[in-house]
């Protein structure tokens, strides 16, 4: 691991489509915390070419970057902010790493502790709550066919099975952030 500067921390949240990470983000953005979306890497990439921000696009750049940065692609291009932030904020928070090369270049590179939060929930509740979306919904199909897609391709398993701490959602919104803020307690972050 690299040279850890003494208290710097990034929070990186794990977990399959639907589990609950975007609520855990948004909240932990509200609170003032400096916040990175992975996927957001490949939207701004899209738009960068003038492509319709839609998931077919956003699957077509996301491979291209792959193809030319690796399996540790978004963490390759999003390194330089996270190090940058890490420079004026204690804790940062990671949205959405996925692969496992992610986890080992981020161990590796970051100069922070790496904290992995995985947020789980029941495949049949985190179905339900993606064909529910307003944004981009799927159908039960279109839900396991995505998490076979990340499971088999995108190397999603390992940093979820690597999980520092594991946060249940089965219930309200509420009840999830109110577990992700004790966490925070425990931990001593703060924004």
């Amino acid at each position: 691991m690299g040279d850890v500067k003494a208290g710097r921390r990034a929070l990186a949240l794990v977990g399959m489509p639907g589990a609950g990470k975007t609520v855990c983000a948004e909240h932990l953005k509200a609170m003032g915390y400096f916040s990175l979306r992975f996927g957001g890497v490949v939207v701004e990439e899209v738009r960068r070419r003038g492509l319709e921000v839609n998931p077919q696009n956003e699957r077509i750049v996301r491979e291209e970057l792959r193809a030319r940065h690796g399996m540790a692609a978004m963490a390759v291009i999003s390194l330089p902010r996270l190090q940058q932030a890490l420079r004026t904020h204690s804790h940062i928070i990671i949205d959405g790493l996925y692969s496992f090369s992610e986890y080992k270049l981020l161990t590796e590179k970051l100069d922070a502790q790496l904290i992995l939060v995985a947020i789980a929930a029941p495949r049949n509740l985190r179905y339900q709550r993606l064909a529910a979306r307003i944004d981009r919904p799927l159908t039960p199909s279109e839900a396991r066919e995505r998490d076979l897609l990340e499971i088999e391709r995108l190397e999603k398993g390992g940093p979820i099975a690597m999980a520092d701490y594991t946060l249940l959602n089965e219930g309200a919104p509420a009840e999830l952030l109110g577990k992700l803020d004790a966490l925070l307690d425990t931990l001593g972050f703060s924004p």
